[in-house]
């Protein structure tokens, strides 16, 4: 949903070969704004500037209502949406409606964002994201899974009321969290169903998965039941890169090794995003390594 490659074809194409090919999910990212001056360097390049690709960009969960009337079974998941730039009210009717209307597909990925300049634009406090946060899981599970439903914070208040119709999972859609921080971390494991991480090597992956399993457990909760669901920024190379290649670019052995290596530290889940990535705006290219990523649904 982001960049030129963003229409409606190219959408619909990549949508029905994913599921035709036997694929689990398919996925869209958020971008609201394309700023001509950032107020906060963008985290996913080295220089902090934004690529060029994000001028173009489909509403995220749009998109996947679109894919919903078209696919049958593969599941549509969101990574991530950010949390500051909804009412959770809103937000809750709108992913419970999707949920519905493709019989239990959706994956929902939130996050807190990076972008004060997307704050502002919405109005945003990113002083507050955190407490927000907190309240606004509780908002979206109360909606899912109670009616009529009731609720009484210090950010939003719910009249007693029924909302309907409810999600077809139950208790609600999975929630992945986009977590890095300690804070967002700990309402990973109190909160959350998953993580969704993005640039991490293996290790610190690992490393901190770890962390956050023991917060679960110490919450009482049954940290096994948690997963990881990898954004895998995709680059995918003739050649071998060197030993300080990031993850998930390089030659399809790097790529199966960084596969491989996921596998093992107990993520569920990789979703490839090429978009990025020389040739990552042609429609044929992501056709192409549709095909030819296949062959990773089988390593472990």
């Amino acid at each position: 949903n982001i960049g030129p490659i963003g229409t409606a074809e190219a959408v619909t194409k990549v949508a029905q070969r994913a599921e035709e090919l036997g694929y689990h999910s398919l996925w869209t990212i958020e971008r609201l704004l394309y700023p001509l001056n950032l107020q906060r360097p963008y985290p996913g390049t080295p220089d902090g500037s934004l690529p060029e690709i994000y001028k173009h960009s489909l509403d995220p969960l749009e998109a996947l209502t679109f894919v919903a009337g078209q696919t049958k079974k593969i599941k549509l998941g969101t990574s991530v949406l950010d949390m500051p730039y909804y009412n959770p009210v809103m937000l809750a009717r709108r992913l419970s409606t999707l949920d519905f209307l493709s019989n239990g597909s959706l994956l929902v990925g939130l996050g807190l964002g990076w972008s004060k300049d997307e704050m502002d634009a919405t109005g945003a406090d990113m002083t507050k994201r955190g407490a927000l946060a907190d309240e606004f899981l509780q908002v979206l599970k109360a909606i899912w899974t109670t009616n009529p439903v009731e609720f009484r914070g210090k950010f939003y208040n719910i009249p007693k009321s029924y909302i309907s119709p409810k999600p077809v999972q139950k208790p609600h859609p999975p929630i992945y969290l986009g977590a890095f921080v300690p804070a967002a971390l700990k309402r990973l494991a109190n909160l959350a169903d998953g993580w969704n991480p993005v640039f991490l090597p293996i290790p610190v992956m690992e490393q901190m998965f770890g962390s956050v399993k023991q917060m679960a457990k110490e919450a009482g909760r049954d940290a096994s039941s948690l997963a990881i669901v990898v954004h895998a920024i995709l680059e995918l190379t003739d050649k071998p890169l060197g030993k300080e290649r990031p993850i998930f670019s390089g030659s399809f052995d790097q790529i199966t090794d960084d596969v491989r290596g996921c596998a093992k530290i107990g993520v569920s889940e990789i979703f490839f995003d090429p978009a990025f990535s020389p040739g990552g705006q042609s429609l044929d290219r992501w056709l192409s390594l549709l095909d030819q990523l296949k062959v990773l649904m089988d390593v472990n």
